[in-house]
């Protein structure tokens, strides 16, 4: 099955853990690390329902409600999700399919209610756009395979009073909208605490801060993502109100007829 960092989604994900000995861990190399949090377990597919909350640099909050699913189709992964609330977001969704073949792109799509329009989320300018004003963009709602970045263990230490591997990672694509990214990963749960997105200039443009993780179960979850963008002064909150695992889904969920349908439950 494949594991991918949703640097968001991701959007809004669940993490699982792997059981090992301090001595074999200390023994691995980043892309080690990082392979063994995209196949950490997290069921075969998932239902969750957020709340995304926009904060401004005046500390104005906007605050909206969504539906997502996602399903693991072998090595690859598909992941639907629907604004609820409020009513001028209400209907419009994201389609998304994750490749794991780092030489493959991943398919995006949005749709917009109001124009009945299917949007193709594709090319390097569009994936760097912002999601629905938030402070992810669209790249950042999907995932990324082992082998799209090189990974370097830059050292121990503990975040939030857990012990954690910091590991850099830097994309192999001359295009991405990041120079390099750290992440802060708890050896307990195998789970991100920490990501530090830098820009093409190597300046640090936005904080990605999980919290609230409990075990659930089999599966570890993240309870809150805070994402915060120095350069815009400007913050995205969103928080994972319900979570379900391995529920009977069918694939026909994950198509962008079901997109353009709109709103599931």
């Amino acid at each position: 099955m494949r594991r991918t960092i949703n640097r968001i989604t991701m959007i809004f994900m669940v993490f699982g853990t792997i059981f090992c000995s301090q001595e074999s861990f200390s023994q691995r190399t980043g892309r080690d690390i990082i392979l063994m949090v995209q196949e950490r377990p997290d069921g075969e597919n998932r239902r969750s329902v957020m709340t995304m909350q926009l904060i401004n640099h005046r500390g104005a909050v906007r605050e909206r409600t969504l539906l997502s699913y996602s399903m693991d189709i072998g090595k690859d992964s598909k992941s639907i999700m629907f604004f609820q609330a409020p009513a001028d977001v209400r209907g419009t969704g994201f389609l998304s399919w994750q490749y794991d073949d780092p030489s493959r792109e991943d398919d995006r799509w949005l749709y917009l209610p109001a124009m009945k329009k299917v949007r193709r989320i594709s090319g390097s300018s569009a994936k760097k756009e912002n999601f629905m004003g938030s402070d992810f963009t669209y790249d950042d709602m999907g995932g990324r395979s082992v082998d799209e970045d090189d990974h370097r263990l830059l050292r121990e230490e503990p975040a939030k009073n857990q012990p954690c591997w910091v590991v850099e990672s830097t994309p192999r694509e001359e295009d991405s909208n990041y120079s390099r990214k750290v992440t802060w990963i708890r050896k307990d749960a195998l789970v991100p605490v920490k990501v530090e997105f830098y820009d093409r200039m190597g300046s640090l443009q936005k904080t990605l801060t999980p919290s609230e993780i409990t075990r659930d179960g089999a599966f570890w979850t993240t309870g809150r993502l805070d994402m915060a963008n120095h350069q815009r002064d400007h913050t995205t909150i969103i928080t994972i109100d319900q979570m379900e695992y391995d529920l009977e889904l069918n694939e026909s969920m994950f198509t962008v007829p079901a997109l353009e349908r709109g709103l599931i439950q």
